[in-house]
């Protein structure tokens, strides 16, 4: 496999960007639908905590679990196809969705939306990887990941305003309606890759388990995978299901208020995530210093709230939010250490395997918060407590410690394997000065 080798990127390159992340931000569109929706949803359905949880676990499941064999076809079939392919599938789910009057149908509609939405964000991320040169790709891989969360923004606010003023039915099926339109742009504009690009050919079974058993066993991949899990789920799961109640049940904000904490989220991701991306760019062999700052940030704001007397003051709900804001760019970081450590005839499956991480602590969180609801809140009642709440979200801190230890094993496998290379690291702070001064940032 060839990748883009133009000086500077080039207007077509962009503009064949545009419709990647087009269709990007529409899968995280659908992606986040059901949480801002989840208190219609209990009501539609006759469901309590557990059920609903269960929508999206199920959807996470797929997720996560179509993202290894996602790589391995995006280098035989494109990104073009996949992108197609999960536009069509989510237009489906959320079809699916809209017509559904029970537990089974709408799980089964949400099981589409995960198929979809599984094919599309590493299928951009080839796209940047072969139209943009080497230099620009982690700063366009920041930009895709936050801009894309615009997509949420759009779940918090029209499809709110929408289900409200119309009716269950019209959301979800205006929703399928803007997933078939993204498929004809992409179909119509969309290309693989840049005129002249001769790629390789597909690679038999083989080789393809051959090239995974080789992703699986690099260091890279693995500190990748953990940095994905540590720094993405606690702002995922907030943001796709359990962040809304939690504010408006358990910390009595309006839904207004509490719409408006939701798109802080996504705003401080976009600034935060080209900074991240300058970071990673110029201390490459520091990005673990900046996945423990996030985690620490995240654990020691989530330990204050949760253990506040009574509900939290909104400033410091602000500050939560700010805080898991970080979240989304941090995990960019774990495809830079897979992007950084793999050749690139191997780029896709790693990319696949990263991705599994936060998606499946995210799965598994999501679980576990639904589950320690409904055990304390009796007769399957929606009015959560803010007591339950505060058990519920608890339950992040055991993938807290998996994360971390995770990240910090890998770590000190990478660093061993540079010191045999004669690449010895300075403590950071040294490193950071020399590096101000113009010196070394390595011994």
């Amino acid at each position: 496999m060839t990748t883009a080798t133009y000086a500077r990127p080039t207007a077509r390159a962009y503009a064949v960007w545009l419709v990647a992340l087009a269709a990007y931000t529409v899968a995280v569109f659908h992606r986040a639908s059901l949480g801002v929706a989840g208190v219609e949803a209990q009501e539609r359905f006759s469901a309590g905590a557990s059920a609903i949880s269960l929508f999206l676990v199920l959807q996470l499941v797929v997720y996560a679990a179509m993202q290894v064999p996602v790589g391995v076809a995006l280098d035989r079939f494109g990104s073009r196809r996949l992108i197609l392919a999960g536009a069509l599938t989510m237009a489906a789910g959320q079809a699916t969705l809209a017509l559904a009057g029970d537990v089974p149908t709408a799980i089964a509609a949400r099981v589409l939306v995960g198929a979809g939405d599984a094919m599309t964000f590493v299928s951009v991320l080839r796209v940047v990887g072969f139209w943009f040169p080497g230099r620009t790709v982690p700063l366009i891989t920041q930009l895709t990941g936050i801009l894309g969360q615009f997509g949420q923004i759009a779940a918090a606010y029209p499809l709110v305003a929408l289900l409200h003023a119309t009716s269950w039915e019209s959301t979800f099926l205006g929703g399928a309606a803007v997933s078939v339109l993204v498929a004809v742009l992409v179909l119509v504009a969309l290309r693989d890759v840049p005129p002249g690009t001769v790629l390789a050919p597909p690679a038999g079974l083989a080789e393809v388990r051959r090239s995974l058993a080789l992703t699986w066993q690099e260091p890279g991949t693995r500190i990748g995978l953990y940095t994905h899990l540590v720094t993405q789920f606690s702002g995922t799961v907030f943001a796709l299901l359990w962040g809304y109640p939690f504010l408006v049940l358990g910390q009595g904000l309006s839904p207004a208020t509490a719409a408006g904490l939701l798109t802080l989220l996504v705003v401080v991701g976009i600034g935060v995530g080209p900074l991240f991306g300058r970071l990673c760019g110029r201390w490459p062999l520091r990005r673990s210093s900046l996945v423990f700052a996030i985690l620490v940030a995240t654990a020691v704001t989530w330990t204050v709230v949760l253990l506040w007397p009574g509900r939290a003051p909104l400033p410091l709900l602000v500050l939560l939010v700010v805080v898991l804001g970080t979240n989304g760019p941090g995990s960019m970081i774990g495809f830079d250490f897979a992007r950084t450590w793999n050749p690139a005839e191997r780029q896709g499956s790693a990319s696949g395997v990263v991705n599994v991480g936060g998606f499946v602590a995210s799965l598994l969180t999501v679980l576990a918060v639904g589950a320690v609801l409904d055990l304390l809140t009796p007769g399957g009642s929606t009015g959560y407590s803010l007591d339950a709440f505060r058990a519920a979200f608890a339950t992040q801190y055991l993938f807290w410690a998996i994360g971390f230890v995770g990240v910090l094993r890998h770590r000190r496998e990478l660093r061993a394997r540079l010191a045999r290379d004669g690449v010895v690291l300075a403590p950071l702070g040294a490193a950071v000065g020399a590096r101000l001064r113009g010196g070394s940032a390595y011994h």
